[in-house]
């Protein structure tokens, strides 16, 4: 009989631990569900990164609309920036050019252009005969393009006309005047030099070399087809 009586209480306690268990499960479950963000609704907790941003002040990308710059437009350039435009004189004519050494005068020119000189060659060019010093002037307007230590002309000045179609080659310069430099622009009548004997000519008869040149597309200064200068310095020689 005792053993028929533990035998129950012992199927009565594993009932009894059995409903224990059921009823432990299902608090836990419920307990599970009803914490959730949906079933509570509480938001949830912000990022880091979106923490920083509103400590920043910083706005969402998507909340900040573009700015656009409206264009600048260009500023007129100054007047020092403007290429100085030179007026044109007129060449190959008849008195057209003046005469480069100073204080001489027409008819003390001589034209040489087609003399013979050594190896063969023409001359190209007039001999202005003059003392040593006296001031070469520019023949026109127009741009310094070179200056230039040569064998045979010595000291040389290579000016272009305003439309680079002519050259006017002054040599055996004794110097160049203050302040002359390639690129300056320069005016009819303006001292560029001063007659000298450099180079091949001879010391006791100093002289400006002049020639005139017919300069090529490309407009170079070295090369160039020669043209007399003496009728476009003497007016009815033409």
């Amino acid at each position: 009989m005792r053993d028929i009586r533990r035998q129950r209480g012992g199927v009565l306690r594993g009932a009894l631990l059995c409903v224990l268990g059921v009823l432990v499960g299902a608090n836990v479950v419920y307990f599970v569900l009803t914490r959730t963000p949906a079933a509570t609704g509480i938001p949830p907790t912000p990022t880091p990164r979106a923490d920083a941003a509103a400590a920043d002040g910083a706005a969402p990308a998507s909340a900040v609309a573009p700015i656009e710059t409206p264009p600048v437009p260009p500023s007129p350039a100054s007047p020092a920036e403007s290429p100085a435009v030179l007026p044109a004189t007129p060449t190959d004519t008849t008195g057209s050019l003046l005469i480069p050494v100073q204080g001489i005068a027409a008819a003390a020119l001589h034209d040489t252009f087609n003399d013979a000189r050594s190896e063969g060659r023409r001359h190209d060019a007039i001999d202005i005969m003059a003392p040593a010093g006296t001031p070469v002037l520019a023949v026109a307007d127009g741009r310094i393009e070179k200056l230039f230590l040569s064998d045979r002309g010595g000291i040389t000045l290579y000016q272009f006309n305003p439309d680079r179609t002519r050259a006017y080659y002054y040599a055996h310069l004794q110097r160049y005047a203050d302040g002359i430099a390639e690129g300056q622009a320069l005016r009819r009548g303006q001292v560029l030099g001063y007659v000298g004997a450099t180079g091949n000519a001879d010391p006791s008869a100093p002289h400006l070399h002049f020639a005139v040149f017919a300069l090529d597309p490309e407009a170079r200064w070295w090369e160039g087809t020669a043209l007399n200068p003496y009728p476009m310095m003497v007016p009815g020689r033409g």
